[in-house]
């Protein structure tokens, strides 16, 4: 049984009608510092035949946390940033055998594609975080599309993949329209987050572990960021801290039994 949180999930038409109403649009393409409690160009072209040719599904759901009872939890990174903290922050999590998804920005993926190998090379999932970052939510439809599709097409040349997850930039939920566009684009979720480690914000190690031990629990989904100096400080005490509870660190996939 997939265990997620369900944000209301409503049928979208395929066609013109269809896609308007969904906040998508049939001449939609298809193919870091940051705000609030999330960190958080369009090349456009050949995308659009093929967006207006492909059938619409469902909204996928978003998931929030996994099952309760899971002795298990995700560690998630808002993929940008410093490579040399993220090869370091990489270096910790394969130490202590623990694996975790990293929801790329397709700008960074741009400015250092080996990244993308070092953390598949590792166990660790890859996901989608937009192309560049922007306010997704406040594009127009074709271009919050593009922004979903660049990535997709970034991670799917590195990778052989689009990745199975989307995490939309600068907002914590999914909006019904970014929902639909993402499921258009074929991901199965799209991923939030039930503990906030809040280490954009550079508290330091300290209170970035505090935080997460604090909150985390069976199931949790945890929203963290490469490229912060603390971050990666904090990580050796937050790995043995969960383990201590007996809670494994793995990816969504994993977590949510997909």
């Amino acid at each position: 049984m997939l265990h997620i949180v369900t944000i209301q999930r409503r049928t979208v038409l395929a066609g013109a009608a269809g896609l308007a109403g969904a906040g998508l649009c049939a001449a939609c393409g298809a193919g870091s510092s940051p705000r609030g409690a999330d960190t958080r160009r369009s090349t456009g072209g050949s995308a659009s035949a093929s967006a207006a040719a492909r059938p619409v599904r469902s909204r996928p759901d978003e998931v929030v946390h996994g099952a309760r009872t899971a002795r298990a939890v995700a560690l998630t990174f808002h993929g940008s940033g410093d490579p040399a903290l993220a090869q370091r922050l990489l270096r910790e999590v394969n130490a202590a055998g623990a694996h975790i998804t990293v929801m790329a920005v397709g700008r960074w993926l741009d400015e250092e594609p080996r990244m993308a190998r070092s953390f598949l090379d590792g166990g660790h999932e890859l996901g989608n975080h937009t192309q560049n970052h922007r306010d997704i939510d406040a594009m127009p439809a074709a271009a919050s599309y593009a922004e979903i599709a660049q990535c997709a097409e970034r991670l799917r040349k590195l990778t052989g993949t689009p990745g199975a997850w989307f995490r939309p930039s600068q907002a914590r939920h999914a909006s019904p329209r970014v929902r639909a566009q993402a499921a258009a684009l074929g991901y199965r979720g799209c991923l939030s987050w039930d503990v906030d480690s809040l280490d954009f914000t550079d508290p330091g190690a300290s209170a970035i572990t505090r935080r997460v031990l604090g909150e985390a629990r069976g199931g949790s989904v945890v929203s963290m960021h490469l490229g912060h100096a603390g971050t990666v400080e904090a990580l050796p005490s937050i790995l043995d801290g969960l383990r201590g509870r007996g809670l494994r660190p793995v990816t969504v996939s994993e977590l949510v039994g997909t």
